[in-house]
């Protein structure tokens, strides 16, 4: 360990949950200076990313500057630059900008998309994980009705107003939900060609149920409420192959001019230079106290770490749970570095408050401890929690007002075909061009 005669410099990579969590709590040490970097100038609540591909929401209603975010702690500079390298015997870090020294380093670059071996697939079926992304399904979405309402070919109308979604976990569910309801409510009366509310969504799980992380009357439920919106719901159904004209799930094709991708993620390769072992979707094994072996002064938490529970299992990628390591590291660091003498550190133990998924107005799932909710209930819970957790007053009232908005007259007030360049790199540094296939 450094000696404590000097300040010592924290470096953390990542601005998400983890890390902004991570630097608030060394904020105005005074044994600490810190510097955070991330190829992005903004945070990104990602848990209402869905809602901006889905026109409910603005990009700027859930992300701030995270400059602005941590302004008030004197001891914390912020970086605009891309990490490329890590040295952890030497300890500093390369990027973009050059080469940083560190004493201590905190990794919590996230996760990435993971098409299993078929990367091919991106562009027919962009994932969602930051805002370039959001845009890009919100114009492929809003696009396919417009195209629709051009042609007078009955089939190729099918063809725009069928959209798939690969994935039954939470996104999955709350963007078929979602797109159902806009083609059902919003976009009824929009059009003169077609009608919208013949839109088809389908939900592909290639498992035996959906939000298989919930109870199984919790999923039973999400899946019963999917299909009272009209979506169809496909269990234990493989995907093959994705491309321009739709997707082959098994031996069926699926004719489809919007795909979504849900389906998977694999950590950032950022973990695999840290020389520690990984699991199979690159996921750091860490420590008890989330150091990486042989080097207790680096640390890996949030979607980048593999940490297991009392029980044994691994740690969902969740926002709760990266802000919970960020918390517990920052303050970990803190006790290191002061003036104390600490012989042994206490392991990481997360505190799981329950979880929730909304499919809809007036219906979603909620699960914290025994108690189980559904429906209204539920749904009211689960915007009050987001309101509370999202970052400013500003975020919290704009997102508000644009719910009751949207509660009132069923409008998306988001609805704009923008440029189609979007994030095409797994790494999501590149921008690239994509053309809606017509």
């Amino acid at each position: 360990m450094p000696t404590q005669d000097k300040s010592f410099h924290v470096v953390i990579v990542g601005g998400g949950f983890a890390g902004i969590n991570a630097a608030k709590a060394l904020g105005n040490n005074p044994h600490c200076r810190v510097t955070i970097i991330d190829r992005r100038n903004h945070h990104l609540f990602q848990p209402l990313l869905y809602q901006v591909a889905m026109a409910g929401l603005d990009p700027s209603d859930i992300a701030s500057p995270i400059r602005s975010m941590l302004n008030r702690y004197d001891n914390i500079s912020t970086l605009l630059s891309t990490v490329t390298d890590v040295d952890v015997v030497g300890r500093n870090v390369t990027t973009d900008f050059g080469e940083i020294a560190f004493d201590y380093l905190v990794v919590a670059c996230g996760a990435t998309h993971d098409y299993f071996g078929n990367d091919q697939w991106e562009d027919f079926a962009p994932g969602l994980k930051n805002i370039p992304q959001a845009t890009e399904i919100r114009r492929r979405v809003l696009t396919a009705f417009e195209a629709a309402e051009r042609t007078n070919d009955p089939d190729e109308q099918k063809r725009w107003l069928t959209f798939v979604l690969v994935g039954g976990g939470p996104t999955g569910v709350e963007l078929a939900g979602a797109i159902a309801e806009m083609a059902r409510n919003t976009l009824k009366r929009d059009f003169r060609t077609i009608d919208a509310t013949h839109a088809k969504v389908i939900l592909i799980q290639g498992g035996d149920r959906i939000l298989k992380q919930f109870p199984e009357s919790l999923s039973g439920y999400g899946k019963k409420a999917l299909e009272n919106l009209g979506v169809e719901v496909r269990l234990g159904g493989r995907v093959t192959d994705i491309n321009e004209n739709g997707v082959s799930v098994g031996d069926q094709f699926i004719e489809a001019r919007t795909v979504i991708w849900a389906a998977g993620v694999k950590a950032n390769p950022i973990g695999k230079q840290l020389g520690a072992e990984t699991d199979h979707a690159g996921r750091v094994l860490v420590n008890e106290d989330l150091s990486i072996p042989g080097h207790d002064n680096i640390f890996v938490i949030g979607d980048l770490a593999a940490v297991k529970n009392r029980e044994g299992n691994f740690l969902p990628g969740l926002a709760p749970v990266a802000m919970q390591q960020g918390r517990y590291v920052g303050r970990l660091i803190s006790d290191d570095t002061s003036e104390g003498v600490f012989d042994e550190r206490r392991p990481f133990h997360y505190r799981d408050k329950g979880q929730m998924a909304t499919i809809g107005r007036g219906r979603a799932v909620m699960q914290s401890g025994k108690i189980k909710l559904t429906g209204s209930l539920a749904w009211l819970g689960w915007l009050f929690i987001h309101i509370v957790y999202l970052n400013g007053f500003r975020n919290r009232f704009f997102v508000f007002m644009s719910w009751a908005w949207s509660y009132l007259t069923f409008s998306k007030g988001a609805r704009l075909i923008v440029a189609k360049q979007w994030k095409n790199s797994q790494e999501e540094v590149a921008t690239g061009t994509l053309s809606q296939h017509d």
